[in-house]
């Protein structure tokens, strides 16, 4: 709850006083967070340990801080690199979980992740360049004026409210999974590895397909649909096995692969529904969407879990994705467009308004928007039919090469 309600102030305050200041500031609380919560001894203090991790929220403030530090033509680029990396970092978590708690207890978790918290700021510290300036791009910044209208959005809005329910069930589904793995499968919890290690790798190299799929052949809505049935069937799955360690391998697989999809995809499509120049404040809302539903997700899945047993938190999830099955049909279905920054140099509010209306002439440019104050043009562009040598002579950094 705690990340969902800073990562945007967080992102702000970073364009006011500096990146580096709110990441180290953020890693501290969150390595405070971390030793409250494996010093505790109730579970207060553990929610308490955990709410102050969450206010240490700076991935906002780490995907500007990126932008800083690169070229306007390397900047997708590297927020792609930086996705793939939080992914990795996602399924290492899963698998080196398990493994820690049975050696050291769950408070050699919060132990470990206080370590890399401080591990995190001697990196910024001693290995990160310090940006000569911060730019404030307007593709990574969150502009407060525009978060109204992202909110209204509706395709934006089905697809914040489709990462809010991916991770609603992801959380609330691993209440349970440990529990039937330990209880009802007979597999000690230090020996959960050995179910999440070949699950998630596995999964991972059945997605590539249907990713190239989904782009190449232009199949993005059909792909989401069949990777939201998929989930609700391994809900349903799940809900019905009888602790079959069999059984649950292969719901774990396919519910692995429909999440790592999804996850794959709903960046991309927030990234193509978005306005090039406030796809920034796009991927803010679209952050805290999803930790809010790790919130919810935890929240109702414990909740259902002590009332009404483990088969009504699987029953839920398929209800849920359900309902964003019913969602996606309704969508309509996406612009294949890329976006694009083009360094145009300095220029005056007027000189701005008319290279965009240039810029947006040029075969395969769909959308243009020259912000002076930046020398940037953020477009976005079909790549199959983009006449590049056109655009790129209104490149600065083309001209002076």
């Amino acid at each position: 709850l705690t990340q969902a309600l800073f990562q945007i102030p967080l992102g702000m305050l970073s364009d006011r006083i500096g990146r580096k200041p709110v990441i180290i500031g953020g890693l501290l609380v969150f390595a405070l967070g971390s030793v409250v919560a494996a010093m505790a001894t109730s579970v207060e203090g553990v929610i308490l340990g955990r709410a102050l991790q969450g206010a240490g929220a700076v991935a906002s403030a780490v995907m500007a801080l990126a932008a800083d530090l690169t070229r306007e033509e390397h900047r997708i680029k590297v927020m792609a690199f930086i996705g793939v990396s939080i992914g990795l970092s996602f399924a290492a978590a899963m698998v080196l979980g398990p493994v820690l708690a049975g050696w050291f207890g769950l408070a050699g978790i919060f132990w470990t992740i206080a370590l890399l918290a401080l591990g995190g700021i001697g990196i910024t510290l001693f290995f990160v360049p310090r940006p000569r300036d911060c730019r404030v791009p307007r593709d990574t910044e969150v502009d407060v004026d525009w978060v109204r209208y992202a909110v209204r959005d509706p395709p934006l809005l089905l697809v914040d409210v489709g990462i809010f329910s991916l991770h609603a069930m992801l959380k609330s589904t691993f209440i349970v999974v440990p529990l039937l793995l330990q209880d009802t499968a007979g597999l000690n919890i230090s020996q959960h590895w050995q179910v999440y290690l070949p699950v998630l790798f596995l999964s991972m190299l059945m997605i590539v397909p249907f990713i190239l799929l989904a782009e190449k052949k232009r199949m993005i809505k059909q792909i989401l649909s069949g990777a939201v049935v998929v989930l609700m069937l391994t809900e349903l799955g799940l809900a019905s096995l009888n602790g079959t360690m069999a059984g649950m391998v292969i719901m774990l697989l396919l519910f692995f692969a429909a999440f790592n999809l999804l996850e794959a995809m709903l960046p991309s499509l927030v990234a193509k529904l978005a306005p090039a120049a406030h796809k920034g404040t796009a991927m803010g809302v679209y952050a805290s969407s999803q930790f809010f539903g790790i919130f919810v997700g935890g929240l109702t899945g414990g909740w259902l879990m002590q009332h009404y047993g483990l088969t009504s938190v699987f029953l839920f999830n398929a209800a849920l994705a359900g309902l964003w099955l019913v969602l996606i049909v309704t969508m309509r279905k996406p612009r294949y467009l890329s976006n694009q920054l083009l360094n145009v140099g300095e220029l005056d509010e007027a000189g701005a308004d008319q290279l965009a209306v240039k810029l947006s002439r040029i075969v395969g440019v769909a959308e243009a928007t020259v912000i002076a104050s930046d020398g940037v043009a953020y477009l976005k562009v079909d790549k199959h039919q983009l006449d590049r040598d056109a655009l790129l002579a209104y490149s600065v950094a083309e001209s002076a090469a």
